[in-house]
């Protein structure tokens, strides 16, 4: 009795030690130990503490997260915009009519700058020539290997290898501790979807953007759906709510994002009844990344750090509170 009782006793040690250990761990190695860190476990805490004021049932516990500078690079273009640039180059055999039409003659000539000139229009005119006419299957194709080819013309680098370590391990943490995870990106939720499980670990079905039309044909006997040269939903600003009330039905109690664009999708968390939490990227460091904020082209975050000060939220400095930028895992 007495050799059975030091065994359970020695096994009871053993799983507490066990146990404190996993506690001890640290969930977001890549960040310093500073505000923003201490401020992001904080909150996961009480709202995952039962019995507390401040607990969130699994089932609320939503969190959304822009995409393009919240989880990867977006400098010094969107990435899409890559991605529909090299389809321009592809596409230009087909198109002769490209070669006196703006904005497509200065793309194929290589001035970017003058092909984005025309703002928005000329950037739809770019979308919809690349983007529709395929079906979804062949444009998850398109999509795929690209992503899996392509490189950024400054680094060298597979667009996926930058992504930021430090934001991957805010997912795997907020998932460990029952939240769901979505993507609210003004990006195409057609480009994004074939490879974010993989990237991210989040779904499709978890990733909400801005949407062109589609049709439903049957095409040689199979059903199939077309994408269409229009936009049902731009995912940006005013828009990101939109989408998260259509396709999650439920108010988020975390959002990230890094721009002006993603502020509303911010105000939008802060007003949930139940305890929130809203964090900016800022980025800080010119060495390892970029820098820019309130003046930049891409990515501009003038009213956001306003806001963000006002109200109080959290804004995490690339250089002073992240370690590591980017992944070293291979995607």
């Amino acid at each position: 009795m007495k050799a059975k009782y030091l065994i359970n006793a020695a096994l009871a040690c053993a799983l507490s030690f066990s146990t404190s250990l996993v506690h001890a761990a640290d969930p977001l190695p890549s960040w310093n130990d500073t505000i923003p860190k201490q401020s992001i476990i904080a909150f996961v805490e009480k709202v995952t503490k039962e019995g507390s004021a401040d607990f969130v049932p699994v089932a609320e516990r939503i969190a959304v997260f822009d995409n393009d500078g919240c989880l990867w690079v977006e400098q010094p273009m969107y990435f899409q915009l890559f991605f529909a640039l090299d389809r321009i180059k592809a596409l230009a055999p087909q198109h002769p009519e490209w070669k006196e039409k703006e904005p497509f003659a200065a793309l194929l000539k290589g001035d970017v700058k003058a092909a984005l000139a025309g703002g928005e229009h000329a950037l739809a005119e770019i979308v919809m020539a690349t983007h529709a006419g395929l079906t979804t299957e062949e444009f998850e194709k398109v999509v795929t290997d690209w992503i899996t080819n392509a490189k950024h013309p400054k680094t060298g680098k597979l667009y996926t290898e930058m992504v930021y370590q430090p934001m991957l391990e805010l997912l795997a943490y907020l998932r460990a501790n029952g939240f769901k995870t979505f993507i609210v990106s003004g990006g195409g939720i057609e480009f994004m979807r074939p490879w974010t499980e993989k990237v991210y670990g989040i779904p499709p079905e978890q990733v909400i953007g801005s949407s062109g039309g589609l049709k439903y044909e049957i095409r040689d006997g199979k059903p199939v759906l077309i994408k269409l040269p229009e936009i049902a939903h731009n995912d940006d600003k005013e828009g990101k709510p939109v989408g998260i009330q259509r396709h999650i039905g439920r108010r988020p109690i975390f959002a990230a994002g890094n721009s002006d664009g993603d502020l509303q999708m911010l105000q939008w968390t802060a007003a949930n009844t139940r305890p929130s939490f809203c964090l900016y990227i800022h980025h800080t460091d010119a060495d390892r990344e970029f820098a820019y904020d309130r003046e930049s082209h891409i990515g501009k975050l003038n009213k956001g750090l306003d806001e963000a000060k006002a109200k109080s939220w959290t804004v995490t400095s690339m250089k002073e509170d992240w370690k590591t930028i980017f992944s070293t895992r291979k995607k």
